[in-house]
């Protein structure tokens, strides 16, 4: 007898994106995918866009909407699922979690003009010129790492109340001069919004449903931060525990951030390494260990100022406190050389190709760095930064503390010293 055919696979669910114009900015294909639908999951404003000719079971998202994607696809299997999202949805939008749920082959994206396109499109601004931030469920505190004298940026609102939220936050940061502009329920029959200066905003809130637009101008006395490793000194809060300025851009260009990767920033101090890190790009993370609650709290102050809130402070001592944390791609210890297996610790938490740097003043722990660089190889350099400063009438160099400094790529195997235990 023949084989009896296989059942045919369960539909693709197809995710439509939606904008403000609703149900009539919706193309064809995208029409058909809704009227098709035997169940339509959405947020509940997207939902009430929909016609009444679309008869499918209209499903809203609960609240955490990321937790419950994998049981309501699984509560639906096998029914023609379409999914509504706002603008484009693989911009910021359900479409991410979606794909990785289900693996972007089993999915069907039909997308929608975003958000952003619509605002450069209303302003005139190149898009590939515009930096986009969100803060859709994000604090406010990490637009501060892209406000650069003369960049144009935009603002993903979180509701009604962000514009304020961002204008204070630019008077905060010495960029109350600034241009806003809030566009509101872009692309659809009401739009409207309004504008200003940062220092002068006193707009009531608007419609939940927003982008702001910023052009960034600083304010002449406001503190220059750059874009590059090296902050002043003077944007740290601190207690004097702080690698400085021209020691700092050194570790970072040994740490060699790249995009997407962890550090493990042992001994955080003030947590200017951690912050400076995460700075070179918005998808670095960082975790930094300091055992003094004072400073934690400290390093915690810092980096919302700085722009990178989500740097995970640890409270606790080193080497116990590495236990559970993710694996990083590259491990700074700026304090504890000595403490009894803190080194071995963060060289067996590195995976093959993970980066190890030490910065030390003292002559124990540079001992210690010798014998490592021996035993692993890697680059031994000593930091010595001199200033000048006024010597009666005239100026003359103050040196400070050298500093020794370890940086070394962990190998893919085992060197041939530590095979047979030879440390030349």
């Amino acid at each position: 007898m023949p084989a009896e055919p296989s059942p045919p696979p369960p539909p693709a669910p197809t995710v439509v994106g939606i904008g403000a114009d609703g149900w009539q900015g919706l193309p064809e294909d995208s029409r058909a995918a809704l009227l098709g639908a035997q169940v339509v999951i959405g947020g509940a404003r997207q939902l009430e866009l929909l016609p009444p000719q679309c008869t499918g079971r209209r499903v809203p998202w609960p609240s955490p909407l990321r937790p419950a994607v994998a049981a309501l696809l699984t509560a639906h299997q096998g029914l023609r699922i379409a999914v509504l999202a706002s603008g484009d949805p693989m911009f910021y939008g359900i479409g991410r979690a979606l794909s990785e749920e289900l693996g972007a082959e089993n999915l069907r994206v039909l997308p929608h003009p975003s958000s952003v396109s619509y605002a450069c499109a209303r302003l005139g601004w190149p898009l590939e010129d515009t930096e986009v931030v969100t803060l859709v469920g994000r604090p406010a505190a990490r637009l501060a790492a892209a406000l650069h004298d003369g960049r144009r940026l935009l603002v993903l609102s979180a509701g009604a109340g962000t514009p304020g939220d961002v204008a204070a936050l630019l008077r905060e940061h010495g960029f109350g001069p600034s241009r806003m502009r809030v566009l509101e329920r872009l692309g659809g029959e009401a739009e409207d919004g309004a504008a200003g200066t940062a220092e002068a905003w006193a707009h009531p809130p608007g419609d939940p449903l927003n982008v702001i637009a910023v052009e960034c101008r600083r304010a002449p006395d406001a503190l220059r931060l750059g874009a590059v490793p090296g902050l002043p000194d003077v944007a740290y809060e601190h207690d004097g525990q702080l690698t400085k300025r021209h020691i700092r851009a050194a570790t970072l260009g040994a740490l060699a951030p790249a995009p997407g990767e962890l550090l493990w920033d042992i001994g955080g101090g003030s947590g200017s390494i951690a912050v400076e890190w995460m700075r070179t790009h918005p998808s670095c993370r960082a975790v930094t260990v300091e055992r003094d609650p004072v400073r934690a709290g400290r390093i915690t102050r810092n980096a919302d100022r700085l722009g990178v809130p989500a740097l995970r402070v640890v409270a606790g001592r080193a080497p116990e406190a590495l236990a559970g944390l993710p694996v990083p791609d590259a491990v700074f210890i700026g304090g504890g050389l000595t403490v009894p297996g803190l080194l071995d610790a963060c060289w067996d938490a590195l995976p093959p190709g993970g980066r190890l740097v030490a910065n030390t003043v003292t002559l124990e722990s540079e001992a210690l760095l010798t014998e490592r660089y021996g035993r692993h190889g890697g680059e031994l350099v000593r930091l010595a930064v001199a200033h000048a400063v006024p010597v009666g009438g005239f100026t003359g160099w103050r040196q400070s503390m050298p500093v020794t400094q370890w940086s070394v790529c962990k190998p893919s195997a085992p060197s041939a010293s530590e095979d047979t235990g030879d440390n030349r």
